[in-house]
C-alpha cells in the first residue's frame, strides 16, 4: 500500500498553515450550516490513526485538502477505538489493543478542532458483532440470545460480517449506550450511523425473540419463509424506523447541540438488502444529515443515482441536509481517479448537492492537491 503521507508535513504546514475552513469549533455542532467536505478515517487498510504523530500528520494533510469533516472510526470489529467503560463491564474489553498506548479520538478531536474542522465519531460496525467470525465472536458468546438468524437458524452474515439482532431491546440498548458514552465523554461534533446502523440483514428475523413478537401481532402467524417477501420487508423495516425515531429523542434529549448523521446505502437496494428506510429518516427529522454511499465507479450510473435522491426520495427542502459518498478507493483497489472525482463533484454542484464525503482516508495523500483545488 502506497504511503499515506507521500506530500510531507513540512508541505502541508506550509502550503496549510492558517487556513480557516469558516467552521467555529465553539459553535453548537447542529448550528453547522455546511456544506460538507468530508472523508471517513478507518484504522483498516490506513495508518492515519496508527500513532499519536500520524494522527497529527493526518489532520494537518485534511486540511491542506481544504476539507471540514473527518468522520472516524470508533466502533470496529466488535472493539472499540476509545477507552469505553460500556465494553469494559460488559465484555472485558476497553479498547481496541492497538489504541491502549494513547487516547487516539481525543487526539484527532483537539487537533481538528483547532483547525476548525468537525469530527463526527463513526460506528462503522453498527449492529454487527463480528467479521467473518461465524460463532459471532466475543459478543455472541457472552450473549446468545442476542445474535441475528436466518431461516436456517445460522447467525445472519451477510459479505462477511456477522450480525446482532438489531429489533432486541437488548441489543438496541446497548448501542445506544455506546453512543451515549462517546457524546458524554468526547467533544466529538456528532455521531454517524451507516449502512449497519440502524440495520439488519433482510434474511435475519428468524430468531425465536422476533418471530414471537411477529406473531403477536400477526393473529399467532409465523414470518414468511421468503426473506423478501414485501409485508415481512416492511414489518422489520419498521422496526428499524422505531428505533432511529428512538435514538434520536434520546441523543438529542442528552446532547441537543450534536450532529446526527447517518451513511446507509443508496435507497431502495437499503431497504430490501438491509431494511434502511433512509428516506422516511431524513423526512420524519430523526437525522441531521445523510451521506448515501453512491458509490458507483461510472459517471452515467453515479449520475442516475443523483437523479433519484433529488427528484424521487428527497424533498427540495432537505436536500440541503444530503451530502454524497464517493467512493475514490478501498484498501485494495482504485475504483476512481482524478478525472472522476472531478467529474462527480461537478454532477454533486448540478443535481442540487452542496457537499460529499469521500471513501476513504487514504485516497486524501493520492489526491491532495486535486481536493486542495476542487475546494479553493
Amino acid at each position: 500500500m502506497r504511503d499515506l503521507f507521500t506530500i510531507t508535513l513540512a508541505a502541508l504546514v506550509s502550503l496549510g498553515a492558517g487556513f480557516s475552513l469558516g467552521f467555529d469549533s465553539t459553535v453548537a455542532a447542529a448550528e453547522f450550516d455546511g456544506p460538507v467536505r468530508g472523508v471517513w478515517v478507518a484504522n483498516v487498510g490506513s495508518s492515519a490513526l496508527g500513532s499519536a504523530e500520524k494522527v497529527r500528520e493526518f489532520v494537518s494533510l485534511a486540511e491542506f485538502c481544504k476539507l471540514n469533516t473527518l468522520y472516524v472510526v470508533v466502533w470496529n470489529r466488535g472493539m472499540t477505538t476509545y477507552p469505553s467503560e460500556v465494553m469494559s463491564k460488559r465484555f472485558g474489553i476497553t479498547v481496541d489493543p492497538r489504541y491502549a498506548q494513547f487516547d487516539m479520538l481525543d487526539e484527532i478531536v483537539h487537533a481538528a478542532h483547532e483547525r476548525d474542522m468537525r469530527v463526527i465519531a463513526w460506528f462503522e460496525f453498527g449492529f454487527s458483532c463480528s467479521y467473518q467470525q461465524p460463532d459471532g465472536g466475543h459478543i455472541i458468546a457472552e450473549n446468545p440470545h442476542w445474535a441475528a438468524r436466518d431461516s436456517a437458524g445460522k447467525i445472519a452474515t451477510k459479505n462477511g460480517f456477522q450480525w446482532m439482532n438489531a429489533f432486541h431491546p437488548e441489543v438496541q440498548d446497548f448501542v445506544l449506550e455506546l453512543l451515549q458514552e462517546i457524546l458524554s465523554k468526547y467533544q466529538v461534533d456528532g455521531v454517524q450511523g451507516d449502512d449497519r446502523l440502524p440495520a439488519c440483514p433482510s434474511t435475519s428475523g428468524y430468531d425465536e425473540w422476533t418471530k414471537k413478537l411477529y406473531k403477536s401481532q400477526h393473529n399467532g402467524k409465523s414470518p414468511p419463509a421468503d426473506h423478501l417477501a414485501g409485508e415481512w420487508i416492511d414489518w422489520r423495516a419498521d422496526r428499524l424506523n422505531r428505533f432511529m425515531k428512538r435514538m434520536h429523542g434520546e441523543l438529542k434529549s442528552t446532547h441537543p447541540d450534536r450532529v446526527l448523521s447517518v451513511a446507509p446505502s443508496i435507497y431502495p437496494w437499503s431497504k430490501k438488502n438491509y431494511l434502511q428506510d433512509w428516506p422516511t429518516w431524513l423526512a420524519s427529522g430523526w437525522v441531521d444529515e445523510v451521506c448515501p454511499q453512491v458509490y458507483r465507479d461510472n459517471l452515467d450510473s453515479y449520475r442516475a443515482e443523483l437523479g433519484k435522491i433529488s427528484t424521487q426520495q428527497v424533498s427540495k427542502e432537505n436536500l440541503r441536509r444530503v451530502y454524497p459518498g464517493v467512493l475514490v478507493r478501498t484498501a485494495s483497489k482504485r475504483y476512481n481517479d482524478g478525472p472522476s472525482i472531478r467529474a462527480m463533484v461537478d454532477a454533486n454542484r448540478e443535481h442540487g448537492f452542496r457537499g460529499e464525503v469521500y471513501f476513504y482516508d487514504a485516497a486524501l495523500s493520492e489526491y491532495a492537491e486535486l481536493f486542495a483545488e476542487l475546494y479553493d
